[in-house]
């Protein structure tokens, strides 16, 4: 019971009719095995086909297909008869972008091995970018010049070719190949670039890649992992790119090529008025802690609208002043922020007994705690509370 591949035959026909083999419920629906198929199955890092099987004028949708012991298994919404004859389509736009995506692999792994002689040890189409394994390294030199020379491949429109070699052919050719193979062994071939042993579906041409783009790299166990986009992908990738850097460009009021200068040079004037905004705060918060008498057994104090690192800056200067210290920050919904601090005691027992009152949790240091509460205080319950404190 082996499915025929028809996508091994033409990678560009869209529909079929096939007799159903087999229909078993599963937890995805139920696995229909045909007699044929031009669905490909996951594997080889290339994800499956998705689609439609028609009988009776129903429409069942495939979500999921994959190989078992030479069974290909099309996983559908509904049940179908044995021996029923359907018509399948496959969602074509899907298939042409991963033809797109797996014809740029070939032709990228193809230049590494044969300038860096590095091997491919992993590659996976994703649901974004197609990541690709290698054991060595590839400086960002490495990367520009990889990418010029798979558009090159691109702009040159070779044919690709697909075939089973015989064995006598198969032991002279120079092949990539993840693991040892030994006989019916398919070999698609990018002249000049690329031959290997593999699967997938590719296109007819390099030129029907499109565009290849090298979206980054990184460091990946005893080698690295490149990102990349080819295709229909690449190119609305770099129209939601294109279109962020002109918004950009627009709150700016800087030419796009100038963004990343006006980027930076707002960030840093971001970061000197932060300092000047923190210097004013601590100014801010060590005059009012002047009205507080040294000594003081309690001090409590609101700051509204200040943030959890204002908190504990404020409470910090505070416990100078007093045994017991806190500060709230009511968030406008009936909730508050705090800190509460003492250089003499351990406050976090104290902590845990607010978050009891009111709601909420906290924690920190012996010598200061911060926290949440989300329920039932007020001002002058809060204020009790901390005064109330032996």
């Amino acid at each position: 019971m082996i499915t025929e591949k028809l996508f091994n035959c033409d990678a560009y026909e869209t529909a079929f009719a096939a007799e159903v083999l087999e229909c078993v419920e599963n937890a995805a629906g139920y696995g229909i095995v045909l007699n044929k198929t031009l669905f490909y199955p996951e594997g080889g890092g290339q994800p499956a086909d998705t689609g439609t099987l028609v009988f009776d004028s129903e429409i069942y949708n495939v979500t999921d297909v994959k190989e078992t012991g030479g069974k290909i298994v099309h996983t559908v919404n509904a049940a179908l008869p044995t021996g029923a004859s359907v018509t399948g389509k496959i969602d074509w736009e899907r298939r042409f972008s991963l033809m797109q995506q797996h014809t740029g692999e070939h032709i990228v792994s193809g230049i590494i091995k044969n300038k860096y002689k590095y091997d491919n040890v992993g590659f996976h189409i994703g649901t974004g970018d197609v990541t690709i394994d290698f054991n060595g390294v590839l400086a960002e030199d490495d990367l520009i010049y990889i990418e010029e020379q798979a558009n090159k491949a691109v702009y040159e429109n070779i044919r690709i070719t697909t075939d089973y070699p015989p064995p006598d052919i198969l032991a002279g050719l120079n092949y990539r190949s993840k693991i040892s193979l030994t006989d019916g062994i398919r070999i698609v071939t990018v002249p000049g670039y690329d031959t290997c042993a593999c699967c997938g579906t590719h296109c007819k041409a390099t030129g029907e890649v499109g565009i290849i783009k090298i979206l980054g790299s990184i460091k990946y166990k005893n080698g690295v992992r490149i990102s990349l986009l080819c295709g229909v992908r690449a190119l609305r990738d770099y129209a939601s790119k294109n279109n962020q850097i002109y918004s950009i460009s627009g709150l700016l009021s800087a030419k796009p090529e100038d963004v990343y200068s006006a980027v930076a040079r707002l960030k840093n004037e971001n970061g000197l008025l932060s300092k000047t905004l923190s210097e004013s705060k601590n100014e801010l918060y060590k005059l009012k802690c002047e009205s507080v008498p040294e000594g003081s057994p309690h001090a409590v104090m609101f700051e509204n609208g200040a943030s959890n690192d204002d908190l504990r800056r404020f409470c910090l200067l505070l416990s100078e002043r007093a045994a017991t210290s806190a500060v709230f920050s009511e968030n406008g919904d009936g909730t508050y922020k705090y800190a509460i601090g003492s250089l003499t005691r351990d406050v976090r027992a104290l902590s845990k007994e607010l978050c009891g009152r009111f709601g909420g949790k906290g924690g920190g240091q012996p010598a200061l705690v911060s926290g949440t509460l989300d329920r039932g205080a007020t001002r002058a319950a809060l204020e009790d509370f901390i005064k109330c404190q032996n």
